[in-house]
């Protein structure tokens, strides 16, 4: 099913009951227990970093390039951050966050020798990647204690700009990069435990992987909102307006993540994600189902944890995790309580004003 259209078929369905009844979190079921291929949780994980990337990439610093630069002195300079500096900064904000799932970028032409590999078998993998960009490194290993899964993805120039920035500083060790090209690799590791059997069917709980995507996600928009809307906001260089499209102006943290969705789906993995509300701007955000609609409930009463379940959808199974989602800037706040199409106008700083709906195919 294409995860385009899995919300509208899920209300679909749900009218004939033929949806079933979610399973809050914690609950026991058969479909919680398979767990995801190990592969496929790396290819998840890979797909929402690079579609936050390409969104800032081509939807911020390559659209706003005439009128607003991306500078490597971002602080000093009051522009906007270099593609290669918005990932670092979100990836240190999830990594952070001790979920276990740590990424991070490197090159074997840094400009900042500590992106350098670390190891052999990074050296090694982002020379793989750069001689056959189809597909991902993996190896498995053991640090201390602990088992690991890493994954190297090849890190595309997606847009001129990446290009040009690396061939033009004056600490490149390459300068002929061309749009298109690998110029690094996105090294993502996945904890597998301290007792580890290397058999050929590694799972991960799907309840770990929508951690996962949730911590990449957040990350991006803290990023955005707090290092680019609101920064640039408060110095009067830039604002961030609803129609963004047709503006000299930056997309709303919630079309930034909204536009990321999109991105991601292009994967085609059957990856879903969505920002939907109890009191959305836009009608097509609040909740499809019943199950969303107790999901907002409960993260809004208990945003310390996630709404977690399982639902079927005619012979298919899926795994849906609903998070929090708070104001994490004065202008969310704002945005949304001045909004005249708003039906609740007094939010307050961290307060949750909705939620992510992560959705993941368990068949």
């Amino acid at each position: 099913m294409n995860s385009f259209h899995f919300r509208a078929v899920a209300i679909l369905l749900s009218a004939f009951s033929i949806l079933s009844l979610p399973q809050p979190a914690g609950a026991v079921s058969q479909h919680l227990a398979t767990g995801i291929p190990v592969r496929l949780a790396a290819d998840y994980v890979h797909a929402v970093i690079e579609a936050g990337r390409t969104t800032y990439s081509k939807a911020i610093v390559d659209r706003l390039h005439q009128n607003l630069k991306a500078t490597e002195n971002w602080r000093q300079d009051r522009t906007l951050l270099l593609p290669a500096q918005f990932l670092l900064k979100s990836s240190k904000i999830s990594n952070e966050r001790g979920i276990g799932m740590r990424y991070r970028l490197m090159s074997l032409w840094p400009i900042n020798p500590k992106n350098s590999p670390q190891t052999k078998n990074e050296k090694l993998g982002l020379e793989e990647v750069v001689r056959n960009p189809d597909k991902p490194f993996t190896w498995i290993v053991q640090r201390e204690d602990m088992w690991y899964y890493e994954a190297i993805y090849p890190d595309r120039a997606v847009t001129e700009t990446c290009a040009s920035c690396h061939n033009s500083h004056a600490k490149s060790p390459k300068t002929d990069f061309k749009k298109g090209d690998v110029m690094g690799g996105i090294v993502i590791d996945l904890p597998l435990g301290k007792r580890f059997s290397k058999t050929a069917d590694i799972r991960i709980p799907p309840e770990v992987v929508t951690d996962y995507i949730f911590s990449i996600l957040e990350s991006d928009r803290t990023v955005y909102a707090k290092n680019i809307v609101e920064r640039l906001g408060k110095q009067n260089i830039i604002q961030a307006r609803e129609d963004w499209q047709t503006t000299n102006a930056l997309m709303l943290p919630a079309q930034f993540l909204m536009h990321t969705s999109d991105r991601m789906r292009e994967k085609n993995l059957d990856l879903d994600f969505e920002l939907i509300s109890l009191w959305p701007i836009n009608p097509d955000h609040g909740p499809s189902g019943e199950f969303e609609r107790t999901g907002l409930e409960a993260v809004a009463i208990h945003p310390i944890r996630p709404y977690m379940g399982h639902i079927q959808v005619g012979r298919k199974h899926f795994f849906q995790a609903v998070y929090p989602d708070r104001a994490v800037t004065p202008a969310c706040v704002t945005c949304h309580n001045a909004h005249p199409k708003s039906p609740k106008r007094d939010f307050k700083l961290h307060d949750v004003m909705g939620g992510f709906v992560i959705t993941l195919p368990l068949n």
